[in-house]
């Protein structure tokens, strides 16, 4: 019987215990919803309190909030290409990476892009770290995984990137097992092609080549494989030794 009254007991005080839903409403700051229409300053406030939430973005003023993500189309093509990416990051000092940062562009756009990689300002890149630790300004270089979410990846938020100055966009359209990676030139977006052998090379980042046909069958391994080949290059060394040589502390 004592057993009995102290599980009641404890599984009261757990229905007593606010959820943490209830904690955020309780902070009297409205909840994000998707599809409102706000400034970027009130998307930040309402994303600040919601301390459950993981992802939220603001593109031309309306907030996008993505489903649960899935294994198959998004959750390992997003760690392959982090991969790919931290790779290269490994081998080029100066160059930063994030995973599903937060970043301020013009007007009332916040987008959080699966990953970025980035040159700081003072080493010629052009975005750099607020004080509120957010990334503010332009990217070079954006990934989206693109699984249930291709329209709006392909069409409001490459048209934002665009305007935004984001040097190259690359986005995996997982189901329809396909790469878009585009290039800034004169302000419009170009389509990049594989050369001969499949290979794309960015024109931003020397050495970063990407095996696209092993990438959509996920072969990780002759993702890397092609990397490492660009890593191995001259042109990847003399980009590393310009960014290292006017590195003068740390990257924000």
């Amino acid at each position: 019987m004592a057993n009995e009254n102290t599980l009641e007991e404890n599984t009261q005080e757990v229905r007593a215990q606010p959820t943490v839903h209830e904690v955020d409403l309780k902070k009297g700051v409205p909840p994000l919803k998707h599809g409102a229409r706000l400034t970027r300053d009130e998307f930040e406030r309402r994303y600040d309190a919601m301390s459950h939430l993981k992802k939220a973005e603001l593109i031309e003023g309306v907030v996008y909030m993505p489903p649960p993500v899935r294994f198959d189309i998004h959750g390992e093509p997003h760690a392959h290409i982090i991969t790919w990416l931290g790779v290269y990051r490994a081998a080029t000092p100066g160059v930063c990476l994030a995973d599903n940062a937060t970043v301020r562009l013009e007007g009332d756009n916040e987008p959080q892009p699966d990953a970025l990689l980035r040159i700081d300002t003072v080493l010629g890149g052009n975005s750099w770290i607020s004080n509120e630790g957010y990334v503010e300004g332009s990217p070079e270089l954006i990934v989206e995984i693109a699984g249930t979410s291709v329209d709006y990846d392909l069409r409001e938020k490459l048209e934002v990137y665009r305007r935004n100055g984001v040097q190259e966009y690359v986005v995996w359209r997982t189901q329809d097992k396909q790469l878009d990676w585009f290039q800034l030139i004169e302000g419009e977006y170009a389509p990049m092609t594989p050369d001969a052998n499949g290979v794309i090379q960015s024109q931003v980042f020397p050495g970063l080549r990407l095996a696209v046909g092993a990438l959509l069958e996920g072969n990780l391994a002759g993702v890397l494989a092609e990397l490492q080949k660009g890593l191995e290059t001259t042109e990847h060394a003399a980009f590393s030794a310009k960014i290292e040589s006017s590195h003068s502390g740390p990257t924000n």
